[in-house]
């Protein structure tokens, strides 16, 4: 993992986890890789599974995740045609 994840996911953790005091690290992490649907073991949970976790926590089930609204397109003629290339930007 790369130092600027590691902060990234550090400053996402930190508040989160001070909500719920109670719970150790693993048990924190685990109620998190639950929460995200994640069934391996904690072991192979990946910092990106955490990140997105922890930004799309406590946020509307439909709602867009970071990153990805730059290539949302309400209608899929238009995405199709600016696939292709017909439409530009």
């Amino acid at each position: 993992m790369k130092c600027h994840r590691l902060n990234e996911l550090i400053s996402l953790l930190q508040p989160e986890w001070q909500q719920e005091p109670d719970l150790n690290l693993i048990e924190f992490l685990q109620k998190l890789a639950d929460e995200a649907g994640f069934k391996q073991p904690i072991s192979e949970l990946k910092d990106d599974v955490l990140i997105y976790h922890l930004k799309m926590r406590g946020s509307d089930k439909n709602a867009e995740i970071p990153g990805l609204k730059k290539d949302y397109e309400d209608d899929f003629k238009t995405a199709l045609l600016r696939a292709r290339g017909v439409i530009k930007d």
